[in-house]
């Protein structure tokens, strides 16, 4: 009998209407039928509940999820998602290989692991990013497992009012950490460049983008008269036009949608 690949999804939408929790189910429900493998997943919810994870599962997935990661330091959801990194991290320094955790941290999940990890500066950005952005690999990224099968660069759906910024690559890189990628190089902008996905250790990674974005849902998110409303009023209706067509476009989100999460899923289970 085929032992069941059990992973926690950790919940950060604080009860907010989203399309990440059914897009991280969808996936590991098609990775499953993929593999002829029995997946058992359970949610918990991080910041309304101040549910976490024991150390009896295979794979953590982290979720993106509304407000400042700045703002809820010192808030007690906050110090105890703190508190679960930390045991996560001691863990695997004691465990036997066949015990380590796997953990991939997306979007506001991930600005709170730079801040746990002290790997860059998380600050609010000027304007809402929101859409399907080009991201650009960096040497590192181009080496990287879970990104295997990416194009350089890749598309992906970006959400957010905060970033990762001020990159220290010497300091990063003694913390055993790696930068994988970053937002568009765009040298007649004098803002310093995003960092969109780091490598913390050997055992957790996050991403800054949506990497659980699935073409489907997205374009009939987009296609809601609100949410279209706002992308029309925020970047023109030509950018909301472009996003609609890189959703509908194989080589962009679909390709990422079905690389990310399966390629971490398939190192988590020693399969890379």
């Amino acid at each position: 009998m085929t032992t069941p690949l059990r992973v926690a999804i950790l919940d950060l939408y604080e009860g907010r209407p989203n399309e990440g929790m059914r897009c991280l189910q969808q996936i590991l429900q098609e990775y499953g039928e993929a593999n002829d493998l029995p997946v058992v997943s359970t949610v918990f919810d991080v910041r309304i509940r101040e549910e976490l994870p024991d150390l009896s599962y295979d794979v953590y997935l982290s979720s993106g999820g509304p407000g400042s990661p700045l703002e809820s330091e010192g808030i007690n959801w906050d110090n105890k998602y703190m508190d679960w990194m930390h045991g996560l991290v001691k863990h695997n320094i004691i465990a036997n290989e066949s015990d380590k955790k796997y953990v991939l941290f997306i979007c506001h999940s991930f600005q709170l692991a730079c801040r746990f990890f002290k790997t860059g500066k998380v600050t609010r950005r000027r304007s809402t990013a929101f859409g399907v952005f080009p991201i650009h690999m960096k040497a590192e990224g181009k080496k990287e497992s879970v990104f295997h099968g990416l194009n350089d660069p890749f598309y992906a759906v970006d959400s957010r009012d905060y970033q990762v910024i001020k990159e220290d690559r010497s300091d990063i890189k003694k913390k055993g950490a790696s930068i994988l990628a970053i937002e568009k190089e765009r040298p007649h902008v004098p803002l310093e460049r995003a960092i969109m996905a780091i490598r913390f250790n050997e055992y957790m990674l996050g991403t800054q983008f949506h990497p659980e974005a699935d073409p489907l849902g997205m374009s009939m998110y987009l296609q809601r008269e609100d949410k279209k409303k706002t992308v029309i009023e925020g970047y023109g209706e030509e950018k909301w036009r472009q996003m609609i067509e890189h959703l509908n476009d194989p080589d962009k989100i679909r390709n990422t949608y079905s690389k990310v999460i399966p390629n971490f899923l398939d190192i988590a289970r020693g399969r890379d």
